[in-house]
């Protein structure tokens, strides 16, 4: 029996070993939304409307673990959703309506961006809501690839059409629960301020920023550029492994 060849493989399959390189990225960005997490859970300036927010939290973010096994997005795509759910617990944590981004402006530039752009409404959800579209692209796009692999101009279109649904089932969503909670509550998960086309102007950005980074995305993939982002389950085809 080769004595050396079964200690490394004790060494490397024993309790107590490190998590593969590969797992330390998503699970570091994982440990760091987490402190996020808490940090702004930290008396929100509506605990029920952070609550309300948050669902989208509990839902996604154990789905997303859960999914890890059997479906490992790029590093890139698991930055971009990063990204994204940090800057909708600064919106929950705040209200959508009340980030003060305007405060945090005056202080490092001496001007509102509200003043410098001539805003008459407070815009965190617009700018969130184009970035849904951007950066949980990418992970619609890894998923598609690898449970629905498309050919041609599909490969384009189909991961748009996914992202502008689910903006569009979100808004619809969004304005149910106003409607069951009502009150202040329903206003300020709702968001509108007074804007009778807000869901229409959100879907329309969340569509946006979902084209551009589907463009993006596929201009780095033909461009080879994928590998360096830590993709490995799908090719650069878009077929999933094994595949003809």
């Amino acid at each position: 029996m080769n004595t050396s060849a079964h200690a490394s493989s004790h060494a490397t399959n024993g309790p107590g070993i490190r998590p593969h390189p590969a797992a330390r990225y998503p699970l570091t960005l994982l440990g760091l939304f987490v402190l996020v997490w808490i940090l702004l859970g930290i008396a929100p300036w509506y605990r029920a409307d952070w609550l309300l927010e948050n669902v989208l939290v509990f839902v996604a973010v154990p789905a997303l673990v859960l999914q890890y096994r059997v479906l490992r997005y790029s590093n890139a795509a698991y930055t971009c959703l990063f990204a994204f759910f940090v800057l909708h617990q600064v919106g929950a944590h705040y209200t959508y309506a009340a980030v003060p981004y305007d405060t945090w402006a005056d202080a490092l530039f001496g001007r509102s961006l509200s003043d410098l752009f001539d805003l008459s409404r407070n815009h965190y959800d617009r700018l969130v809501h184009f970035l849904y579209g951007l950066l949980v692209a990418p992970a619609a796009i890894e998923l598609l690839d690898r449970r629905a692999p498309q050919s041609r101009s599909w490969r384009w279109w189909l991961p748009w059409f996914f992202m502008v649904s689910h903006a569009t089932i979100f808004e619809a969503l969004e304005a149910a629960a106003a409607v069951v909670f009502g009150g202040d509550l329903g206003q300020a998960y709702l968001g509108t301020q007074g804007d009778v086309w807000d869901a229409h102007k959100d879907s329309a950005l969340a569509a946006l920023g979902a084209a551009i980074a589907i463009i993006a995305y596929r201009q780095l993939e033909a461009s080879a550029t994928l590998p360096w982002l830590g993709r490995r389950d799908v090719d650069t085809r878009g077929t999933s492994p094994g595949r003809p």
